[in-house]
């Protein structure tokens, strides 16, 4: 686990690819207890120790992750997600590149339960949910073009449906249409920054994570 920011409230960490942020029932050890675990030890704290999830990441996805450490912080930290006051930036690999080098995408998402999976459609309709997100393509490797993404909603597997809806099917992710999987069994979708006011001192707090070490992401260079 690498810590990116901590103070007396937060803790900023990157997860790596293949942890859940939050337990489940596989049973596996999330990334909230080895952060708890760290914290109980770095700062010798008595008793239980007090951790907040405030967003999640998919088990194949890496990178930027906030916790909570105070109540405090944990109930204006969900308020500040609820009303869409933290930037956050992705990275994703795709193979194909979108027809648009930049654009805005806007679907209407259907979610299956049963199958862990969300469906875009280009009209409304039943049970569905407005999805949008801004994309640009930032850079080209030999294989692959990173494109960034800002979203401007939250919903289940949004980057992941809406880039494979445009023929961009985030490299490994089988699910959303990839060709193959990638060995480890990670997608290349990368929760690259993360900005928002702190929730007591009101500092602007703006953290990034380096992308994962595998071959294709360091095509790019990137710190």
């Amino acid at each position: 686990m690498k810590v990116l920011y901590e103070d007396n409230h937060v803790i900023i960490v990157a997860k790596s690819a293949g942890e859940i942020v939050q337990g489940d029932k596989t049973g596996d050890e999330p990334l909230s207890e080895t952060v708890k675990a760290y914290i109980k030890e770095r700062y010798a704290k008595p008793g239980a120790v007090f951790l907040g999830v405030v967003h999640r990441l998919d088990r194949p996805v890496s990178g930027v992750v906030l916790f909570a450490r105070t109540s405090k912080a944990l109930a204006r930290l969900n308020t500040m997600f609820a009303t869409q006051a933290v930037a956050k930036t992705y990275w994703a690999l795709v193979q194909n590149a979108p027809a648009e080098p930049e654009g805005t995408l806007t679907h209407y998402l259907v979610r299956n339960e049963k199958q862990n999976k969300s469906y875009a459609y280009d009209h409304e309709r039943p049970g569905a949910k407005r999805a949008i997100l801004d994309y640009k393509v930032i850079g080209h490797s030999d294989r692959y073009h990173l494109v960034e993404v800002h979203l401007h909603t939250g919903r289940h597997h949004q980057i992941r449906c809406q880039l494979a809806a445009i023929g961009c099917p985030i490299r490994g992710d089988l699910k959303y249409g990839a060709p193959r999987s990638n060995p480890d069994g990670s997608i290349s979708l990368h929760a690259r920054s993360i900005r928002f006011e702190h929730p007591v001192s009101h500092n602007d707090i703006f953290v990034v994570a380096p992308p994962p070490s595998d071959g294709p992401w360091q095509a790019f260079k990137a710190d």
